[in-house]
């Protein structure tokens, strides 16, 4: 009976495969063989067509089954082709690895039809590689609890091939805005600052090139945008050989549901195009713009991201990092001791260093005044370090733009108009002191 897993097993040995992203190839576990992934797609293409078929004619679990509808929804069970063992994954799982024996399997019949990816970009990074990464991440974090660190299971970092949309698309645009110039004179007691206000029109159009919004909805949109950009020359047409040693999902977001976050992204990118053409003015606004998007192409792919998901003090923490790049960010939990600590140990050296006073004790003369005016610097620098700290612990966030997507030079000003509308002076005057006067 065919089986809709298929594992990849070394030809010399039978020993599970994995691709290796450094030689680019798949390598035996056991005896270290090596194969070109052509070669093993060859070999194994009749056991996915066979998968794929097993999955497409799969019938429905026996009515009598131990899971009740609730906890079978959104799962799904498959026999481990290697030991027989039963595996069950989400219904998005397209691959994973057997908890018993340890072989990396493939559910091929989830790349079937409108399901298949056409492009994959392999893992270059591996997991030393990641865990090297996220180690070196914690370093330098002075908000940081010393215990997270120690407790945060490392080993179980994953390697994840991320479903994504990639959009291609022309765009043009056109913005009226209102700038002005201000310029100032002294005349007597007087400062005469005059402004001129000027009626300002942009079009312009410029062409984008795989805007990525990943298709799960397990993956949080800002750890994925974080981690951009990926080098797309190194793309691959989809295989599944690509996958054996990673886990993989299958899209449950489709491209329309997904291109309102890239339409979102090249709106933004082209508005501030525009504005940046915008020179020699001491300000701009903006008083209406409309763009439009018109899309060429989408395409699904498979992006590498390692993956590792924690716990701490009941609250949930997720450390995304490129398969490629090695870019990482993550989300960390906040010490509220270590804040206070810092805050205090640097308001009280800066203020000693200024001040060049005890803090023991203030003088009640004279310098009491300099004391009181003087303590808001050190305060100041604390609450600006102690931020800068915090923002170390918040490194995941949600793109805005598409600028890393616009095809070099493809950004024609199409339209540029400069009108003066009017001007106007304002008086203000000069308090002098008697010294002045004299």
């Amino acid at each position: 009976m065919a089986t809709q897993l298929t594992n990849y097993q070394c030809p010399a040995c039978t020993g599970p495969l994995h691709f290796d992203g450094a030689s680019g190839k798949l390598v035996c576990d056991f005896c270290g063989s090596s194969y070109d992934t052509a070669e093993i797609e060859a070999m194994y293409a009749q056991k996915e067509a066979a998968a794929e078929t097993a999955a497409q004619n799969k019938e429905a679990p026996p009515p009598d089954s131990v899971w009740s509808e609730n906890e079978a929804a959104g799962l799904r069970s498959y026999s481990c082709p290697s030991c027989g063992a039963e595996l069950i994954c989400d219904e998005t799982t397209a691959a994973t690895s057997c908890p018993y024996c340890g072989n990396p399997t493939v559910i091929a019949g989830q790349f079937s039809g409108m399901q298949r990816p056409e492009l994959v970009l392999p893992f270059v990074l591996d997991k030393n590689a990641a865990k090297a990464a996220l180690k070196k991440y914690y370093r330098g974090k002075r908000f940081l609890p010393s215990a997270f660190s120690a407790q945060n299971h490392i080993e179980e970092i994953k390697g994840v091939y991320v479903p994504f949309w990639l959009f291609d698309a022309n765009a043009s645009g056109s913005g009226h805005y209102e700038a002005s110039n201000s310029s100032s004179h002294r005349n007597g007691d007087y400062v005469i600052t005059t402004t001129r206000h000027y009626d300002v029109r942009r079009a312009g159009t410029t062409q984008f090139m795989g805007v990525p919004v990943d298709g799960s909805t397990k993956m949080p949109n800002g750890h994925m945008d974080a981690i951009e950009p990926y080098d797309y020359r190194a793309f691959q047409p989809f295989s599944t050989a690509y996958l054996p040693g990673y886990m993989a999902d299958k899209y449950d977001e489709d491209a329309d549901t997904c291109q309102a976050r890239a339409h979102s992204r090249m709106q933004n990118s082209v508005s501030s195009e525009l504005s940046a053409s915008i020179t020699g003015y001491n300000s701009v606004s903006t008083l209406s713009e409309n763009i439009s998007i018109d899309y060429t192409a989408k395409h699904y792919a498979l992006l590498p991201v390692w993956m590792l998901h924690t716990r701490w003090k009941d609250k949930d923490f997720l450390f995304a990092m490129n398969g490629q790049t090695g870019r990482l960010v993550g989300d960390l939990p906040v010490s509220p001791l270590k804040v206070v600590l810092w805050f205090l140990g640097i308001f009280l050296v800066v203020g000693a260093v200024m001040l060049g006073v005890d803090f023991g004790f203030i003088q009640f003369d004279d310098t009491v005044t300099r004391v009181g005016v003087d303590a808001g610097v050190p305060l100041v620098v604390a609450a600006g370090t102690c931020i800068y700290f915090y923002s170390q612990m918040k490194t995941a966030v949600e793109q805005r733009s598409a600028h890393a997507y616009v095809v070099n030079g493809s950004f024609d000003l199409t339209g540029s108009d400069d009108t003066f509308v009017t001007s106007y002076q304002t008086r203000t005057l000069v308090e002098t002191d008697d010294d002045d006067k004299r």
